[in-house]
This record gives C-alpha cells, sequence and structure tokens, in this order.
C-alpha cells in the first residue's frame, strides 16, 4: 500500500474574476480553478485545502493550501505544467513536502493583509487599489489603529451571521505607511474574521477624513455592533500579503 504525502502549495492570485477563495455553488472560485488544474495534471480528482477565505475581489500576494498525493512529484516539471494549465492570474509559486498532519489552516501562526490606498487615476492599479477622492489624515489613523493593539474581541469587525465559535484575535501589529503616492495599511494577526480588514480599513479611513475621532475607536470596539463601525473599504485594495508556517512541519 502506497504511503499518502501531503504537499503545500504556495500561490498568488488576482482576485477580480472570482467569488471568492472557497468553492460554492453557481460562482467560479480560486479554490476550484485550483482543483481542477490539479486534477487535470495529476489524472484523479485532488481536492485542497487553504489556509483560510478570502472574498469576492479580494488578492493574494501569498496564499498556503495542502493536498493529498501517494506519488512523489518532480517539482521543476510540475511548476512549469500547472502554471501552463492556470489561468494567467493564478500562480504557484511553489510546492514543498510536509508532514503528513500539517495543515494549511491549522498550522499557520499568523497571518498578514495590505490594504492599497491611491489617490489619482491609474489605470494599470485597475482593480488593485481604492481610488479615494480625499486625502486623509495619516497620524490620526495610526493613532487609531494603535488601539487594536489593546484589544482581542473584534466581534465589532465581522460580517453578521457568520458561523465562529468565537470573535478573539491576537492583532500582532497594524499601522499606515506612505510609500510612492500610495497609503498602505499592514496588519498581522493570528486569525481574522470574515471581512475584518476591510471593515477596519473603512472605519480608519473615516477616522482620517474627520468622520470619526481616534478615541471613538475604543467605544466602537467595546460595543461588539458592526452597526458602529464604518462602511467596509472595497475589496479590490486588499491583498493577502504573508502567512507563517513553524519550519518543523517541511519535510523538504
Amino acid at each position: 500500500m502506497e504511503k499518502i504525502k501531503r504537499y503545500f502549495l504556495e500561490l498568488s492570485y488576482k482576485g477580480t474574476k472570482y467569488h471568492g477563495w472557497q468553492i460554492q455553488n453557481n460562482a467560479f472560485s480560486v479554490q476550484e480553478c485550483i482543483e481542477s488544474a490539479l486534477s487535470t495534471y495529476f489524472r484523479s480528482p485532488i481536492t485542497v485545502m487553504g489556509s483560510g477565505r478570502t472574498d469576492t475581489g479580494v488578492h493574494a500576494k501569498m496564499q498556503v493550501c495542502h493536498f493529498d498525493l501517494a506519488d512523489d512529484i518532480d517539482y521543476g516539471k510540475f511548476l512549469k505544467a500547472i502554471n501552463g494549465i492556470l489561468p494567467i492570474d493564478i500562480s504557484i509559486m511553489s510546492i514543498r513536502q510536509v508532514t503528513p498532519n500539517a495543515h494549511a489552516r491549522f498550522d499557520a501562526v499568523s497571518r498578514s493583509y495590505v490594504y492599497r490606498i491611491i489617490f489619482q487615476k491609474n489605470p494599470f492599479l485597475d482593480g488593485l487599489a481604492w481610488h479615494s477622492y480625499f486625502i486623509p489624515d495619516l497620524e490620526k489613523m495610526n493613532l487609531a489603529a494603535e488601539t487594536l493593539l489593546k484589544h482581542d474581541d473584534f466581534e465589532c469587525f465581522s460580517k453578521v451571521h457568520t458561523e465562529v465559535k468565537h470573535f478573539r484575535c491576537d492583532i500582532k501589529s497594524c499601522s499606515w505607511e506612505q510609500k510612492d503616492g500610495e497609503l498602505l495599511f499592514h496588519i498581522t494577526a493570528n486569525r481574522f474574521l470574515r471581512g475584518m480588514v476591510r471593515a477596519i480599513v473603512g472605519t480608519l479611513m473615516e477616522v482620517g477624513l474627520g468622520k470619526k475621532a481616534p478615541e471613538d475607536m475604543e467605544k466602537i470596539i467595546l460595543s461588539k455592533d458592526r452597526s458602529n463601525a464604518g462602511k467596509s473599504a472595497p475589496a479590490r485594495g486588499l491583498f493577502l500579503s504573508r502567512i507563517i508556517y513553524p519550519e518543523k512541519i517541511y519535510l523538504d
């Protein structure tokens, strides 16, 4: 009997044309596209498990998923062939064998997102950034963002009616920076709730534009009420940027 091996795929994608990561009825997802390509290459049904969901229109500079296979894989041949099968807006960056029980979702130590905001129309960033017509106060937004580090219950930033056991997240870092004419929001945590980053960005932008005060962030978080937070920022500016795993799970 052949021993089943588990592999981690690191991939990136432009999420514009997809209804998020996860497979769903009557909508084309990134996961479905990946599984179709793998099944074609290996000539047998392959299912993958991702590190987590991304919503419709959200992008990933780094997403990770795992799948099982009895065969050894020629990595060089595989990467060239699978990227030839996949559409131009999805790319497999690397493949590594991991321990049999390694899990793309549950073994992730941290996840990072970047949100991009531009202030001038740019055809080369179409669908890849939020074009804001108003320039916010960066200092006020960073002051409000610091409040996030003092709390761990973020129900106020979660989509309603979501099936989670709790709303606790350990936010390790979060800050805004201005770079090359763009405004970038960086945030890292052990986990994120559905819609959480976009809700945070939307709320912080309201602070930056004077619609809310930096001290309002504390009240919003303690209220645990999504209606008290700001409107969600558009999906097109959000990128899943990095996922960290323990080195001990890798076998090569």
